[in-house]
């Protein structure tokens, strides 16, 4: 099956001028980790800690069940309707994501076990878009890592909506990861079928356990799970439309 799909949200304030060794300018978003099933906020996981990090270095490292070739999976929350972090618009929704015309700096995550997330993903993975913050909240559709963590500036721009006062100036407290857009679901699968699958395939999901979390990890048993679960909720040939509606987005060629 072709690949297929905001996770947490954007950001509309300006970066600060690209750091050298960035291959991909960072974009002026700043999204990632918003509220959950339209309540409490899972950007409240995604505030700089306060506690000390003791987590691993930013480099990753690459384990004997990890190798090459192997696709890992994940989710990313965004918020898809306006709200507002330090005078700045965060709303960031999978049309705004296709219709960006390059890669997109996946940014503004505040907290350690998302950040550590981002962290493990590798070229070539995929993630769920998952439109959190509105309702009802759900799966979107799918996109792609196409570049692996790099420093997130913005915790050094006072202006940016995830300003971190407490960021280090070489840029290793806080990273993001480059995204493009692989398919947009002809429909949203809600959070309250995903609920319904708990019983069964997800019954470990890590969205549904630790429901705040902006970043999270997805079984390969889950992934297909899912996909079948969106893929049967339309007609097939609506299903074939829109991966071909996809393609046409400007962000799915870059």
């Amino acid at each position: 099956m072709p690949p297929a799909t905001r996770a947490s949200r954007k950001k509309a304030s300006e970066t600060e001028k690209d750091k050298p060794g960035q291959p991909y300018p960072q974009t002026t978003s700043v999204r990632k980790a918003a509220k959950t099933n339209g309540s409490k906020k899972s950007a409240a996981a995604d505030k700089p800690s306060q506690k000390k990090d003791d987590s691993p270095p930013a480099k990753r490292d690459v384990s004997a069940e990890d190798g090459p070739g192997e696709t890992s999976y994940w989710l990313m929350k965004s918020e898809p309707e306006s709200r507002f972090e330090n005078g700045q618009d965060i709303k960031f929704s999978i049309d705004d994501l296709a219709a960006r015309t390059a890669p997109e700096g996946w940014d503004g995550i505040r907290n350690y076990a998302a950040r550590n997330n981002l962290r493990a993903m590798k070229k070539g993975d995929k993630a769920f878009f998952y439109h959190s913050n509105c309702k009802p909240p759900g799966i979107v559709g799918i996109m792609s890592i196409i570049q692996e963590h790099s420093p997130d500036w913005d915790a050094l721009n006072q202006k940016s909506a995830y300003y971190d006062g407490t960021a280090p100036e070489d840029g290793s407290k806080w990273s993001l990861v480059h995204v493009k857009i692989e398919h947009k679901f002809p429909q949203m699968l809600p959070l309250h079928l995903l609920r319904d699958l708990q019983k069964g395939p997800l019954q470990d999901m890590q969205l549904l356990r630790q429901s705040r979390l902006s970043v999270s990890k997805v079984t390969e048993a889950e992934w297909e799970a899912i996909v079948e679960t969106a893929r049967n909720m339309v007609d097939e040939k609506d299903w074939v439309r829109s991966i071909e509606e996809t393609k046409k987005s400007p962000n799915y060629n870059v």
